[in-house]
């Protein structure tokens, strides 16, 4: 099999000779550069020499000792490095070259792309130019890795990585193995492919999938949106033109969040003696 049809896989070959600006690598049919960028050793002409093959800059074919843990048919999680508008995101697979995936392979909805930093769960893919690009994991390809959750994993808390999403919601591999769903429901905004999330497992389904919630627990709710309220009175001297009588959309419209959770964070801070309410009013007690 010709050289060029083992781009983006490994492979053995042996030292033919050694240039000034590297080896010469071969098969016994064909020779490969390995330039001394793509190696931190000092090989000796015959020596066999567990290589990866990609095509460069150039469009030549050229070998590095350094083995991705993403090849051709092997998945790993590898960071977002760069973004070229109009072309797409570049992904540091541990080799001098970065990798592209393109635009085409996103979601339509930019604002769920990926950032810098962000991990994906990639593999490699050799097109006719035999240029290589990353392809992003599949359900298929997740639930061949994923672990079966139990009941008792009920409620945990857990982190992960979103690797596809959807209108419906999003879908994330966990750092347990778990493959996770995110209802829109569950959410209060639509997380990036790539991006870390936190949150906890509701419920765990009969395949041992889960479904995760990114919300805040109740009590942790209740303690953030008491703090909001707290914080608008400060900023307006310890007084505002909203009660437990208001409308919900002026609720929403000046907490982001809904009237049932305003009077409930509004019911404690009074219950503890925080604030008090008058013809409409609510007032920050002086302590």
């Amino acid at each position: 099999m010709p050289l060029i049809d083992y781009t983006g896989k490994e492979i053995e070959l042996t030292v033919a000779r050694q240039t000034e600006f590297g080896y010469f690598l071969t098969d016994g049919n064909e020779d490969v550069l390995l330039h001394s960028n793509d190696t931190d050793k000092i090989l000796e002409v015959d020596e066999p020499v567990k290589v990866f093959l990609y095509v460069d800059s150039h469009g030549r074919l050229a070998a590095t000792t350094t083995i991705p843990t993403v090849v051709v048919g092997k998945y790993d999680w590898v960071p977002v490095v760069d973004y070229k508008p109009g072309i797409g995101y570049f992904l540091d697979i541990g080799i001098n070259k970065h990798v592209l995936l393109g635009e085409e392979d996103l979601p339509a909805l930019k604002s769920v792309w990926p950032q810098e930093g962000d991990l994906l769960y990639v593999t490699l893919r050799v097109n006719r130019n035999n240029r290589i690009f990353v392809r992003m994991a599949t359900d298929p390809v997740i639930n061949e890795i994923a672990v079966p959750a139990t009941r008792k994993d009920s409620n945990k808390n857990v982190h992960g990585y979103i690797y596809r999403t959807a209108r419906v919601g999003s879908w994330v591999y966990t750092a347990e193995g778990f493959k996770g769903f995110i209802h829109e429901s569950q959410r209060n905004r639509e997380p990036r492919i790539g991006q870390k999330v936190e949150g906890r497992i509701i419920d765990v389904k009969e395949d041992g999938s889960v479904n995760i919630s990114l919300l805040p627990r109740k009590q942790e709710a209740l303690d953030e949106d008491a703090e909001k309220i707290l914080a608008y009175l400060d900023a307006r001297n310890g007084a505002m033109p909203f009660s437990d009588k208001s409308m919900a959309e002026d609720i929403n419209e000046r907490f982001g969040m809904s009237k049932s959770s305003f009077k409930r964070a509004l019911g404690r801070l009074m219950k503890e003696g925080k604030v008090y309410q008058e013809e409409g009013w609510t007032y920050k007690k002086q302590q």
